[in-house]
């Protein structure tokens, strides 16, 4: 019997054998990921002026590019191990539904009370918080998974926690709010009247559901206008996908136990938390040259800022009070359909993950709603997990690539992102099972009225 015929349903690796450092993938790349600039100045941020939005110690870890490897605490660590390691799964009954020569795996971050790979980060700003003696911080959440696993971690921590919500999703989604205020958290759907940016929007777009871009905005309003909080990120930033390499480098290692070589990485995108921590090792090795795998991005057509937008400066949030960021954008004005893409429907996308891109590294897709679910109500049939919308976009097209080795015959290692799970997400699977869910593309008319309005840096 051959090592790969020989792989159980879950690949586990031992607690002596988790991570005992983050990896910064930024130490690989050849061409550094663009300074955040000071929208007033239009000059690199200075340590200093972030550190009045962020924690300290977040802030190095987020202008840092040269060191390789992040120690994590030990306390970080303890926290981890009540998760970690999280399995790799191969995919046999997936496999088998497909008739496919392919072997497909997937990373689980859903096994925690958060139900997704969001905790891996929470839990190190909710830390670095707490040691710099602050009280609370404040967030912005789409789906609702970053506002649980920060509600989570700063119950743990003994932090305050202010949760600026999507309108849209606090609306569809209100047992995740739920969960968030039974670990302490002050949940406000956003756009709100509780700030002046929120206002400000309502009398703009009186009838918006609301945008991540929104929910950041009000999020560090509140963090920088009320002493002793910082404002914590659950995606995009250089700091989020370093703390989300554990993903990575646990999934490596469990493929080195079998020798398995990923032919495949594919994982969903839309700020590129998940994306960006799936792929750090294995992009350090293909950016070396020692290994030749495809790494794909996989976003939602409605919000895709990767296949459709442009690679410029750009405001992080609506209301451009943030730094600016230069990333594949569809601009911060663009307000995406109230549909379940939910934590993917963000306007623009990681620095170091567009830089990637933009370098050749990476490939980017698009998928829409109706064959998001069509695959998640295929893979839950069969492999027993009702996955998060987010995760079902790497799913959908996990899926098309094993059949496309159905069709030739090849055998190839297909590794994605199960980026969490889907329980809360019982409306959109109803809209899906009702026949009421619709496909909603932006026309190249709605995206040039946005587009249009980026700043001019540069």
């Amino acid at each position: 019997m051959s090592k790969i015929d020989a792989i159980p349903y879950k690949i586990y690796l031992s607690e002596n054998e988790m991570p005992k450092a983050w990896y910064n993938v930024r130490h690989a790349m050849k061409n550094k990921p663009a300074p955040l600039l000071n929208p007033g100045t239009g000059k690199p941020m200075t340590a200093e002026e972030l550190a009045s939005v962020f924690c300290e110690e977040l802030v190095k870890q987020e202008l840092d590019n040269e060191t390789e490897y992040f120690p994590i605490p030990e306390e970080i660590y303890n926290f981890y191990k009540m998760y970690r390691p999280s399995p790799l799964v191969r995919a046999y009954c997936l496999e088998k539904a497909l008739d496919t020569p392919a072997h497909i795996y997937y990373k689980f971050e859903g096994n925690n009370t958060s139900g997704s790979h969001k905790l891996n980060s929470s839990i190190a700003q909710a830390y670095y918080a707490k040691k710099q003696g602050l009280k609370g911080v404040t967030t912005e959440t789409g789906a609702g998974q970053w506002g649980t696993a920060l509600s989570m971690a700063c119950a743990y921590m003994g932090l305050d926690c202010k949760v600026f919500m999507v309108k849209v999703s606090y609306e569809q989604k209100p047992f995740r709010r739920e969960v968030m205020r039974t670990y302490g958290a002050d949940v406000t759907p956003s756009p709100s009247m509780t700030t002046n940016i929120g206002r400000k929007i309502l009398s703009e777009f009186p009838d918006t559901t609301g945008s991540l871009g929104c929910a950041i905005s009000e999020a560090v309003e509140v963090a920088v206008s009320t002493p002793g909080y910082r404002y914590v990120l659950g995606s995009v930033l250089n700091q989020v996908l370093l703390h989300q390499s554990v993903i990575g480098l646990e999934t490596e290692a469990a493929l080195k136990k079998y020798d398995i070589v990923p032919d495949i990485i594919i994982g969903c995108a839309g700020g590129g938390s998940n994306l960006g921590g799936l792929i750090s090792p294995f992009m350090r090795d293909k950016i070396n040259g020692k290994l030749n795998a495809r790494i794909i991005a996989v976003e939602p057509a409605s919000c895709p800022s990767l296949t459709r937008g442009v690679y410029a400066y750009d405001f992080c949030d609506t209301g451009m009070v943030c730094p600016l960021a230069k990333m594949y954008t569809l601009g911060s004005s663009f307000m995406p359909a109230p549909n379940h893409a939910g934590g993917l429907r963000y306007h623009g996308m990681s620095s170091i993950l567009s830089q990637l891109y933009d370098d050749g590294y990476m490939e980017a897709v698009s998928a829409v709603q109706t064959d998001v679910f069509k695959a998640a109500e295929q893979f839950a049939r069969v492999e027993g997990i009702l996955p998060a919308p987010e995760s079902s976009h790497a799913i959908k097209v996990a899926i098309d690539e094993a059949l496309k080795c159905k069709q030739t015959g090849e055998a190839k290692n297909i590794v994605f992102g199960l980026t969490g799970t889907g329980y809360f997400d019982l409306v959109a699977y109803q809209k899906y099972n009702d026949g009421l869910m619709d496909d909603y593309i932006p026309t190249d008319e709605d995206l040039k009225a946005s587009i249009a309005k980026l700043p001019k840096i540069g």
